[in-house]
């Protein structure tokens, strides 16, 4: 099915088209007003290159080689120098949907007019996405500092044909045989155009921007697999009432505990211990105080969002043309310290929530806190371990989630020979935030599992009818009910897949209406 093309012109690109480009492969179209934008700031470029004047990456060196007049007859040399110096990553390949992330942010800010770049250069780079001929980017080469300089280089190297590429296929090709496959010829880069196309915080907002969408939808989720916890472990709702929350009147947390009001609603199980004859006096913490830590990380997610708008709307690069002036200015717009503080934020609201989700796991197993449930919810204590090591699988991500909430922001080692003194680790606080999603996404399905197999054993008390569908939607997926011992990993992968493809959220969605 062919998708509709995202048309990138002078304003910003939203999150969802970047998620359209980078994980459904959507094509790429430059705007006219683009276009025309991107002509006027090349016609300040090529005039300040003709001007006997010094003017910085148009006719200098870069970083500390900066001091050096470039004469005009090496300026060509100059610009496929420096993106074949700068492609210097290392390590694995970067996947695919963070490669066109990428691209598409540095082509959103050339189309802004203030790089300098020739329309011929944005167009190319459009033409690769379209094609989905995605350059081999590597782990390690950024420093979050005068951008994702290595990771960018190797963009810009496709650009000009060299270096390697992944097709449309998935096949690893030289980037010039790619390009003569679709139809395209690779550049010869002019003045400035090197340094416009790696000079930018393309790679760690890409990242940034795909990770909150899936925590907005893992934070939904994993207020799910709170509500199946507090039911399965004869839990109160209680405490979840609006009136109790607007005493605290943060918007997360009310969302949070509203969500959970929705999801117990109609709970047969819930029902049967809400009675005067209830002894219990209240619930452990990290059932009571589900919402105030996941509302907590609802609120850091929502000003992460904000960050990322107001950097999707930004044209990060040095120098920078501005075209109505008809001068090019140094400045340090490249600095990734604003979105690499947000990812590593985001990365402590993924070990937060995954610890306490944990904690609501571990008391399902424990006969001495889980209400009259068999030991490890086994079919046999003692003959049948049940889950317990499910939970000690979780626990694992849980220690790694923790070491991966370190922030990588704080750090700095300075390059470039001290001209470069303060750097902000951004793609490396985006790259450990991606596995802290999955590991969230693992934690998360783990606790679903082991509250619906606590569930079924409550039974003849019905749950609510979301819970309810919850539980079915694991069956359906081949993740079965209580009984004896069984090789567990495929059904912890099966949950790890429901969760991760928004499945768990449909099936209560079409039960009661969409969560906040």
């Amino acid at each position: 099915m062919s998708r509709p093309p995202v048309i990138v012109g002078v304003g910003p690109v939203t999150p969802e088209e970047v998620i359209a480009v980078a994980r459904d492969g959507s094509p790429v179209r430059l705007g006219e007003d683009a276009v025309a934008a991107i002509a006027r700031a090349r016609g300040v470029v090529e005039a300040l290159a003709e001007a006997p004047t010094p003017a910085y990456g148009i006719s200098t060196g870069f970083g500390a080689l900066a001091t050096r007049h470039i004469p005009a007859d090496l300026r060509a040399q100059l610009q496929r120098s420096l993106v074949r110096s700068h492609a210097a990553g290392s390590g694995p390949e970067v996947e695919t949907e963070v490669v066109r992330a990428l691209m598409l942010l540095r082509l959103s800010t050339l189309a802004t007019g203030h790089t300098g770049v020739r329309p011929a250069t944005a167009q190319l780079l459009a033409d690769l996405l379209t094609h989905r001929i995605t350059p081999v980017v590597h782990e390690y080469g950024s420093l979050g500092c005068s951008g994702d300089l290595a990771p960018l280089s190797h963009c810009a190297l496709a650009l000009i044909g060299e270096g390697q590429v992944r097709d449309a296929d998935g096949v690893l090709r030289p980037a010039a045989e790619a390009l003569a496959a679709a139809g395209l010829a690779p550049v010869e880069l002019g003045p400035k155009e090197g340094l416009a196309l790696i000079n930018g915080t393309d790679g760690m907002l890409g990242m940034l921007v795909m990770a909150i969408a899936d925590l907005r939808m893992l934070l939904r989720t994993a207020d799910v697999a709170a509500a199946m916890s507090v039911e399965g472990q004869l839990g109160t709702d209680r405490v979840f009432a609006p009136e109790l929350q607007a005493l605290r009147p943060h918007p997360g947390q009310a969302a949070s505990a509203a969500n959970l009001v929705a999801l117990l609603a109609g709970s047969g199980i819930v029902a049967s211990h809400r009675g005067p004859d209830c002894n219990r006096v209240q619930d452990a913490y990290s059932l009571r105080c589900s919402p105030q830590v996941h509302g907590a990380a609802r609120d850091t997610l929502g000003y992460a969002a904000v960050v990322a708008g107001r950097e999707l709307s930004a044209a990060v690069d040095n120098p920078v043309v501005l075209p109505e002036e008809g001068r090019v200015e140094s400045n340090g717009n490249f600095h990734g310290a604003p979105v690499a503080h947000m990812l590593d934020f985001l990365a402590i609201i993924a070990a937060d929530v995954a610890g306490i989700s944990e904690r609501r796991t571990d008391r399902f197993l424990d006969t001495s806190r889980n209400h009259g449930l068999p030991a490890f919810l086994a079919h046999d204590p003692g003959v049948d371990s049940g889950l317990m090591i499910a939970q000690y699988t979780q626990a694992a991500v849980v220690s790694e989630l923790k070491r991966l909430a370190s922030p990588a922001s704080v750090d700095s080692i300075p390059s470039s020979a001290m001209q470069e003194d303060h750097v902000s680790m951004g793609w490396s606080a985006a790259r450990k935030l991606r596995r802290a999603v999955d590991g969230l996404t693992r934690v998360v399905a783990i606790e679903i599992l082991t509250a619906a197999r606590a569930l079924d054993l409550r039974a003849p008390l019905a749950p609510s009818p979301a819970t309810a569908a919850v539980v079915r939607a694991l069956r359906d997926a081949g993740v079965a009910g209580p009984g004896p011992d069984r090789h567990l990993a495929p059904e912890l992968e099966a949950a790890v897949a429901l969760v991760a493809s928004g499945a768990v959220l449909d099936a209560v969605h079409a039960v009661i209406g969409e969560l906040q």
